[in-house]
């Protein structure tokens, strides 16, 4: 069991493979911090308050909706899929100003290890604190061999690789070592490390996730259970209305307090997008799904598939939304 090879190939992709995927957006994020669009503690933090807004606000509206009827589920419309979300900034064109898709990618990467904190807090089947000792240990090493001047990048596969697994042992959702490492990556090395994870994560392991996260049932009865089900309201509406007001709410607060700036270049109606675009919670939020509705070795599965089903549909009805707003935004600044 040292290994646990009981998991599923599911497991594995979500668990191992995708640890690449957060690793580049780690990197992409400590570039954007040195030396990019985040540079500056007023830059940085909007995102920051924007992602709580992001987190709280879905939760809130999902309780409000679900509360009474499946309370345990609202950590699911908390997390942002980083891949989707960037991805409808990408398919929008140029017209998209750099600053908001940095702004995105910190939203993203914040959400994402706030729903990685609830999982271990709230959804963990017990926490190794032994194990999660080792993966502090383990970053102070890192931020060590940074500090040492150390650019040989086997020590820090080494180190990620003792980090994964000690996360991985220790209950915590194991690819927030990806984002770590690359966070910790020394300055220098960035590009040649995006290099190398660029190609792979984007034409193999992205694709190889989706294809293993798809089995979804979608049939015209799941769909009628599901739209008299309080559990996938919730989960629909805190994606849809939920993150997108969140993250305005909070990112307006934040700018006219003077803690944060406006990211360069972009309007209001840019922003509420971007919101939007956080609604896409593929990844993360399938995960806390599976864990929510689990009672000791006991699965609800109808809550599963019903907070499924909304997932789907919300990540749907979000990037289309966002598209639409993000697209004509542009064009009426051209």
């Amino acid at each position: 069991e040292a290994l646990h090879l009981h998991l599923s190939l599911q497991h594995w992709v979500n668990d191992g493979l995708m640890t690449a995927f957060f690793l580049l957006v780690g990197l992409e994020i400590r570039r954007e911090l040195a030396e990019g669009h985040l540079k500056g503690r007023r830059a940085a933090t909007l995102p920051v308050v924007a992602a709580i807004g992001g987190m709280v606000v879905p939760a809130l509206l999902y309780l409000a909706v679900a509360g009474r009827s499946a309370a345990h589920g609202w950590g699911i419309p908390m997390a942002t899929d980083i891949a989707l979300a960037v991805s409808v900034l990408a398919l929008v064109g140029p017209g998209i100003p750099p600053a908001l898709r940095a702004f995105l990618l910190g939203l993203a990467v914040v959400d994402d290890i706030g729903a990685i904190v609830v999982i271990a807090v709230f959804y963990s089947q017990g926490v190794a604190w032994g194990w999660l000792a080792l993966a502090a240990a383990t970053i102070a090493a890192t931020l060590v061999a940074r500090a040492a001047g150390v650019s040989l990048m086997p020590v820090y596969v080494v180190l990620g690789a003792v980090l994964w697994y000690s996360l991985f042992r220790g209950g915590v959702h194991p690819t927030i070592a990806g984002v770590v490492m690359g966070l910790l990556c020394p300055i220098d090395r960035i590009a040649s490390v995006e290099h190398r994870v660029h190609g792979v994560t984007n034409w193999v392991i992205v694709p190889v996730f989706a294809i293993a996260n798809s089995g979804i049932a979608i049939g015209a009865h799941a769909l009628r259970v599901a739209a008299t089900a309080p559990v996938a309201w919730g989960v629909f509406l805190g994606l849809v209305l939920g993150k997108p007001i969140g993250v305005l709410l909070a990112s307006r607060a934040a700018i006219r307090s003077g803690a944060a700036n406006m990211p360069t270049g972009t309007t209001g109606r840019q922003l509420f997008g971007a919101g939007g675009a956080a609604g896409i919670g593929f990844t993360v939020a399938l995960f806390v799904a599976d864990l929510a509705f689990r009672h000791g070795a006991t699965v609800d599965e109808q809550l599963v598939a019903d907070a499924k089903i909304a997932i789907l549909l919300a990540s749907v009805v979000s990037g289309a939304v966002a598209f639409a707003v993000l697209r004509r935004s542009t064009r009426s600044v051209a």
